[in-house]
């Protein structure tokens, strides 16, 4: 025991403390990485809405070719004898068929990765919720059970409000 607290209660409570680190610093690396990963891919090109067109640093527009309704991805292609001509091309692209950028009709918080890494956020939470549980069921000291208690109420809540977003798949508002 530490301090009138079973040891068995305290390992639980730091592993659900854990776990649910775990779980919240995964959901701010996978938003901060897609985020990353989107500029970086279209990083020097210029979106023009009225125009629905990307321009390329050397001021080819990128008109666009298709839409993949099934993956929500759009195409945008530069014409391939202008990318085949342009100086900057061995910066830009291999292909010999011109430039192509990708844009995603959904955001973040509607993409299939999102749910992938709020499924795996959400799993842990879950563990975090049965390991605290458990101890509850076996320690019912009040001061453990307090404990617990004061550790299960902000993990369900947080659990809450991902599995809503995840079955939902609307954004969370954090």
């Amino acid at each position: 025991m530490i301090s009138a607290m079973h040891t068995e209660v305290v390992l639980a409570a730091s592993y659900a403390m854990f776990l649910t680190t775990v779980a919240l610093g995964l959901e701010l690396l996978a938003r901060h990485s897609h985020t990353r990963s989107e500029r970086y891919r279209n990083s020097g090109f210029i979106y023009f809405q009225d125009r629905d067109a990307w321009e390329c640093p050397a001021g080819q527009q990128l008109l666009r070719q298709e839409t993949q309704h099934g993956r929500r991805i759009i195409h945008y292609r530069a014409p391939a004898e202008a990318c085949n001509r342009c100086a900057l091309k061995n910066n830009c692209t291999d292909s010999n068929e011109g430039r192509v950028l990708k844009s995603h009709l959904d955001s973040w918080i509607e993409s299939e990765l999102r749910r992938f890494h709020r499924g795996i956020s959400i799993t842990l939470l879950l563990l975090a919720t049965l390991v605290l549980s458990v101890a509850a069921i076996r320690h019912s000291a009040h001061q453990e059970l307090l404990v617990i208690a004061g550790l299960l109420l902000p993990i369900s809540l947080v659990e809450t409000k991902l599995v809503v977003s995840f079955l939902s798949g609307k954004p969370d508002h954090r």
